[in-house]
């Protein structure tokens, strides 16, 4: 058994992707990012409308274009691991790419909620599949997707690359679960649920777990023995293995575009009563639950952004972060989760409206609006916590942030605030390290063959040293106002 070994991860997020390189041995995890390349939606012409799709095929060029940086500058490689973005997927027929993967925030989502519930209601959709209603989930895509019917396979974005490297179909079952067609309890393909999706049967490829091996890179691509490995291939499956917890008392905040709250079970919750409260129960890595919401995320500050600047506005987010610290007036906290800031566009029009509607003041100045979104998004992870507390019985004692969103210290501070409880923020690319991991135990490389998901976490803990927030003492705990559910 090898003392040390490396591995390649390919980390793909909604705004970027990487091609990192970890080194693992007993002292713990050093990375070596060798690639690095921009993501996002290109709105394409479409029936009268501009449609939201991904560039899958660039996407595939700079990934194979990392990996060939990485082999040609770390000769010990040893495994290959792609994790993404969930829900998303592209279509097949005889082994082609029938056109770009939608986005999920594209707006022809909303038609498939109701041909599925024409056919499942919500309660019992839930009790089946144990999923958060998104109007994007993947089986409410697939009901929106005339071209069903041209296709023989559908592969979630993390499986579609793996196949274009390998010529291996297949479905890891970690973004599996986020689809809404995989069965809770037995996480295999639930026939009922592919009905009321409207698939045709053979679209779905055949399951397999993280650590398996997908196949051997094709060798016209790169000269390499290298296989690529199956890890969580949904990001936060990764980013929960490297969780550097050291109790079991824990929850996780993933924070990034997204955020996904939540705790670690051994079973699915179930039950009307989380239903109710939008919770979510996905796939991790050896069979765990992540029992989570997925709450709006930094999408909120990075739209602020992007329109100050498309203002002609200079935008400097040290600066701007440190001003939102200093505001001592009173910010509106707003609901995260509202439909309104789901696409993409002018978000601090969006967040006035939302205040002026209520009858609330609106922030007057860029700094507020930070301060607003970061005390609104700290309010989300409060309330969804404090729910999923009594949703588990789970007593928690401490909070994890990791992901780009623990480099933001007053968000992490907020939290803290919010929640009564300590936050440690780090590390931010949890996602690659989780990928990295699998990898490593897959491989049985620097004896972690066979190690268990705390021992894997022990090793995370020995490597990063998480910032430690306390609550403020000057600062009375806040308890967020009531928010809107999402109506299912």
């Amino acid at each position: 058994m090898a003392s040390s070994g490396s591995v390649a991860a390919v980390d793909l997020g909604a705004t970027s992707g990487r091609v990192i390189v970890g080194h693992v041995d007993a002292d713990g995890v050093r990375t070596d990012h060798v690639a690095r390349f921009p993501n996002g939606p290109v709105a394409i012409h479409e029936r009268g409308r501009q449609a939201l799709h991904w560039d899958a095929v660039e996407l595939y060029r700079q990934v194979l274009d990392g990996l060939r940086t990485a082999f040609r500058q770390h000769a010990d490689i040893a495994s290959i691991g792609i994790d993404s973005w969930a829900v998303d997927y592209g279509l097949l027929r005889e082994g082609r790419l029938l056109g770009l993967p939608y986005h999920y925030r594209d707006e022809r989502h909303e038609q498939g909620v109701a041909a599925v519930h024409a056919r499942v209601d919500a309660a019992a959709l839930y009790a089946r599949n144990g999923l958060q209603h998104l109007p994007f989930n993947t089986l409410f895509q697939f009901a929106a997707d005339p071209s069903l019917a041209l296709a023989d396979r559908a592969l979630l974005v993390p499986d579609l690359l793996g196949y274009w490297l390998t010529g291996v179909e297949a479905a890891e079952r970690t973004n599996a679960s986020t689809t809404g067609l995989l069965h809770a309890t037995t996480r295999g393909w639930d026939p009922t649920l592919r009905a009321a999706a409207g698939l045709p049967s053979g679209l779905l490829p055949a399951l397999r777990d993280p650590g398996d091996q997908l196949g051997p890179v094709l060798p016209e691509l790169l000269a390499t023995s290298a296989p690529v490995t199956l890890v969580g291939s949904h990001d936060t499956a990764s980013a929960v293995v490297a969780v550097p917890a050291t109790e079991p008392d824990f929850a996780y905040v993933s924070s990034g575009t997204w955020s996904l709250v939540g705790v670690e079970l051994d079973a699915p919750v179930l039950t009307d009563a989380a239903r109710l409260a939008n919770c979510t129960n996905e796939g991790g890595v050896d069979g765990r639950v992540r029992f989570l919401k997925n709450v709006s995320g930094l999408w909120l500050l990075s739209e602020s952004v992007r329109t100050w600047e498309h203002g002609g506005d200079r935008v400097d987010l040290e600066a701007l972060l440190a001003a939102a610290a200093a505001v001592t007036a009173p910010v509106p906290v707003f609901d995260v989760a509202d439909d309104a800031f789901t696409p993409p566009g002018d978000m601090p029009a969006r967040i006035a409206a939302w205040c002026d509607a209520r009858g609330l003041r609106a922030p007057a100045s860029p700094a507020e609006f930070v301060r607003s979104i970061l005390e609104s998004l700290a309010a989300a992870y409060a309330e969804t916590l404090e729910t999923i507390g009594t949703l588990t019985s789970k007593d928690i004692r401490q909070v994890h942030i990791v992901g780009g969103g623990s480099q933001n210290r007053l968000l992490c501070q907020l939290t803290a605030d919010r929640t009564g409880l300590p936050v440690l923020a780090g590390p931010v690319e949890a996602t690659a390290l989780g990928n990295i991991l699998v990898q490593v135990r897959a491989a049985g490389l620097a004896g972690l063959g066979g190690a268990s998901l705390e021992a894997l976490r022990q090793l995370v803990a020995r490597t990063v040293e998480p910032v430690r927030y306390t609550p403020s003492t000057n600062r009375t705990t806040h308890r967020p106002t009531p928010r809107r559910r999402m109506s299912v």
